[in-house]
């Protein structure tokens, strides 16, 4: 059991890398934010492993020994996954902050994570009604996908695709905190495995989507070039915690 647990892990850490198709950080990394089917491949993958294991004899059984297996070993809950989903895109403001530089101006990037989160937030709550998967604590039937898996490597994949050009050790270093945060979310006992596997494919396909279309918002939004300035913030309003954002055209 013990090394089914390894292996998880390892596929969480691994397979969104291995799909940028980085070796190291002094790589020329080619821009992959114009539409290409083979990005498909990983995202499209990880949510269809989710979507089978709702029914498949073997992941459930898999669900339930690593359920066993953490509950075995667990006493207290630890849920730092409620600040680490928001992780890694908070690195991107903070890096810029510094004077790290990313891929877009602050309005540009701002308005694609607007995207991405529209898109996979919609996309999680929906699939939440559709499967309607208890959760493995018995506290309600919307635990498929996971909302918290699928926000952190949303902001994995949005922390590579600013940063890859000045090192994909930001991205990777995003794809940790967010392979992370979909452990908690088991050693928590608020997901199946196959919960937080679809929610890391919902949330990079949602970035990757967003990267694709938003050049056609810009040029048709955005013709002119205009000044804009802003600021991120967290909070927490004494029951969940979030980001604020300010922006001023």
């Amino acid at each position: 059991m013990k090394n089914t647990i390894v292996i998880i892990l390892v596929l969480l850490f691994s397979l969104p890398v291995i799909g940028q198709n980085t070796k190291k950080d002094t790589l020329k990394i080619n821009d992959n934010t114009k539409f290409n089917y083979k990005q498909l491949i990983i995202p499209v993958s990880l949510i269809s492993v989710g979507i089978i294991g709702i029914e498949h004899d073997g992941l459930k059984d898999l669900n339930s020994e690593v359920k066993e297996e953490l509950n075995e070993h667990i006493d207290n809950k630890f849920t730092i996954d409620d600040v680490s989903q928001y992780a890694p895109f908070a690195a991107v403001y903070s890096l810029n902050a510094f004077g790290v530089k990313g891929k877009n101006n602050f309005r540009d990037r701002t308005l694609i994570l607007g995207m991405s989160y529209l898109i996979m937030d919609v996309s999680v709550n929906n699939m939440k009604k559709l499967f309607s998967v208890e959760r493995p604590d018995g506290s309600s039937f919307t635990s498929f996908p996971s909302h918290h898996s699928a926000t952190a490597f949303m902001g994995a994949e949005f922390l590579y695709q600013e940063y890859k050009h000045v090192s994909i050790w930001y991205g990777i270093s995003g794809y940790a905190v967010a392979a992370g945060t979909g452990f908690f979310r088991l050693y928590n006992d608020r997901h199946w495995v196959t919960d937080v596997i679809a929610g890391a494919g919902v949330g990079i396909l949602s970035t990757k989507i967003a990267y694709w279309v938003y050049p056609l918002i810009k040029r048709t939004f955005f013709k002119e070039k205009e000044d804009v300035s802003g600021i991120v913030l967290p909070f927490y309003n004494g029951q969940e915690f979030g980001l604020a954002l300010s922006m001023t055209f």
